[in-house]
């Protein structure tokens, strides 16, 4: 056993006034060829943020010589990005995991791992250690860096090579991303989280807040807007806290309005938090044409009680508030939210709460969630009596009040002209494209694929809940 490094949890939690350290990233040429003549295989779950760091890790992975595969059965190294966030993101990785042993029974050269925020958690680790000593590779959120020595160290040794830190974390510059899109691109901000919701998992798993240098973003995006890139996504777990932890008075707007003057096409962001969203982050959404009109505003629950063992540090009226602020100065934007139901004591009432916020917002569209529980977080100690049954009606009721409000934003659109980003061929449609117009909305369009990757101008000729199709106007 080699490069032992396991979590630890209470590690994970700690959070001091050291500032983190800036590294920039090499990768050191006697790693450059250990990939020749092999290929290469990903699988991500999770949010935008696990989607970007497998566009860093091929990057890396092609730098060493590897060669992507689409099919596991033809790869040479196996690895698996992991998601913490839920219980059901824990068994599809393990069931994965289950495939993976099969087929090295037989193929025995290959390199198996297992990456990403899952195995930031101790008690995921310790399953790996007592279960999973096959495995040849782990490393977490805080090292993707290390890729090259970590495989390196377990081809040379023939062992798992297991490393996770549970640290505040660092920042680590000009890693490579080999993007899965030519024509848009994630681009981180900041890493970490401080908020410590109480049923969340990311503050362990990813680290203290840490932002980027302005200028670092800001050349990132002329770099890709140079490349010919039409749209950025700026990341982070909590974008709009963005800057807090920098001594130089600049925050979330600041950084917003700079990104839109570089003149790329289309700028998003997310995920945002209520808590941190100010006024000043609304007038550059409204005054800049390149910052689109969507914005993802999670509530959570609607029930000020649950609000507060959810440790979200805002109210019902405070959030209808900022919904309603965002509506009055940015009338056209079209607003998503999360929502978890069956919280630790949630009762009718307070699921009634919830129903009022979203009656109230008509959300474009919400992720929602049964709760699931996340070992080491305090909301898993509370006490839970709400049956599943009563859980899964919740859902239910929820994403039919969803679904009725989704579809009814989307039927304002008929007949409408709008703008789309053509980035890909239809899944659903035959000989169409596929893109997204400035709120979000998918659109399926008539369009020869000479457009792949254009911005143009669409009628929206039918609409269904959640797309549309549409045809080019010229």
């Amino acid at each position: 056993m080699i490069n032992m490094q396991t979590p630890n949890l209470m590690e994970a939690k700690k959070r001091t006034k050291i500032m983190p350290k800036t590294f920039s990233y090499v990768l050191d040429d006697k790693y450059k060829d250990l990939g020749q003549g092999k290929k290469y295989f990903i699988k991500t779950y999770g949010c935008q943020m696990n989607e970007h760091d497998s566009e860093n890790i091929k990057a890396i992975l092609e730098e060493m010589s590897f060669v992507e595969t689409d099919k596991m059965e033809d790869a040479d190294l196996i690895l698996l990005n992991t998601c913490a966030i839920r219980e059901n993101a824990h068994n599809k990785v393990f069931g994965m995991v289950g495939r993976i042993k099969h087929l090295k029974e037989s193929k025995p050269n290959i390199i198996a791992g297992l990456c990403g925020c899952m195995v930031q958690e101790e008690s995921i680790t310790d399953e790996i250690l007592d279960k999973y000593k096959w495995l040849d590779i782990v490393f977490g959120t805080h090292n993707i860096s290390d890729l090259p020595k970590l495989l390196s160290s377990s081809i040379t040794n023939k062992s798992l090579s297991l490393e996770v830190y549970s640290i505040e974390g660092d920042i680590i510059e000009n890693i490579p991303a080999k993007r899965d899109s030519k024509y848009k691109a994630w681009v981180n901000i900041m890493y970490g989280c401080d908020k410590f919701c109480t049923y969340c998992i990311v503050p362990y798993t990813r680290g203290k807040q840490r932002s980027r240098k302005p200028e670092d973003i800001i050349n990132e995006v002329k770099k890709l807007k140079h490349d010919g890139y039409k749209e950025v996504t700026l990341l982070g777990q909590n974008v709009n806290a963005y800057g807090k932890d920098l001594d130089i008075n600049y925050e979330m707007s600041d950084l917003l309005k700079d990104v839109a003057e570089t003149g790329i096409e289309r700028v998003r962001f997310i995920t945002s938090h209520p808590w941190d969203f100010t006024d000043e982050m609304i007038e550059v959404i409204a005054e800049y044409d390149n910052v689109m009109p969507y914005i993802h505003l999670p509530l959570q629950s609607g029930s000020d009680r649950i609000l507060k063992l959810m440790g979200r540090r805002y109210t019902k009226d405070s959030y209808l508030n900022l919904y309603n602020k965002i509506k009055k100065m940015v009338p056209s934007a079209a607003i998503t939210t999360d929502i978890i139901v069956g919280f630790p004591g949630e009762t009718e009432e307070d699921f009634n709460e919830t129903l009022d916020v979203v009656h109230k917002c008509k959300y474009d569209s919400a992720f929602t969630f049964i709760f699931s529980p996340r070992i080491g977080t305090p909301a898993a100690k509370m006490k839970d009596d709400i049956s599943l049954k009563e859980k899964e009606d919740r859902l239910h009721r929820l994403n039919e009040i969803i679904n009725e409000y989704a579809k009814e934003a989307n039927d304002k659109y008929l007949n409408q002209e709008v703008f789309v980003l053509l980035e890909k061929i239809s899944e659903k449609k035959e000989n169409m494209l596929a893109g997204y117009t400035d709120t979000m909305k998918l659109v399926n369009v008539k369009a020869p694929f000479s457009k792949l990757g254009q911005i143009v101008k669409v009628k929206i000729t039918s609409v269904k809940t959640w797309s549309m199709d549409g045809e080019i106007v010229e």
